[in-house]
């Protein structure tokens, strides 16, 4: 019996959060990680006490948006905005951290990652708008492609 690497072990996590989206176009996970230890957790979802899109319905659907553009046009929060706002609103630091998500971030998430202190992503995909990975590059974020394989 094989062990899962870290990384591994941390990803699986991520998408397991990823399970507890409201999104009805794509379900993503995020967690940062610090010292091997899990600073927060983040899902892609309405803000807290609001309606979600499984209740109300898509608005990008309904407005034609295609995937990576017009982030602002949608009721919901992106799972790396929610775990960065969750470690804060606990008071966890994310210098230094690393954080796992499903996908790669778009620009917003990016610039939230680069400002939080986060200093490496381990990524299970690409995002349709590079901007976000092109920013994470320039602010010298070490990002690994983590593509989960069934274990022995």
């Amino acid at each position: 019996m094989s062990r899962p690497t870290w990384d591994e072990y941390f990803m699986k996590i991520a998408h397991l959060v990823a399970e507890r989206s409201t999104c009805m176009r794509r379900r993503v996970g995020a967690i940062i990680v610090k010292d091997k230890r899990i600073v927060s957790t983040g899902y892609n979802g309405a803000p807290r006490g609001l309606r979600h899109c499984l209740e109300v319905g898509c608005l990008r659907e309904q407005m034609g948006i295609p995937s990576g553009e017009r982030q602002e046009l949608c009721r919901g929060a992106h799972a790396e905005q929610n775990a960065i706002i969750q470690a804060a609103s606990s008071g966890g630091s994310m210098e230094g951290a690393t954080m796992y998500c499903t996908t790669a971030p778009c620009s917003t998430c990016s610039k939230m990652i680069i400002n939080a202190g986060i200093r490496r992503l381990v990524l299970g995909g690409r995002y349709p708008d590079s901007l976000g990975e092109t920013l994470v590059a320039e602010a010298g974020i070490e990002t690994v492609y983590q593509v989960l394989e069934p274990r022995p």
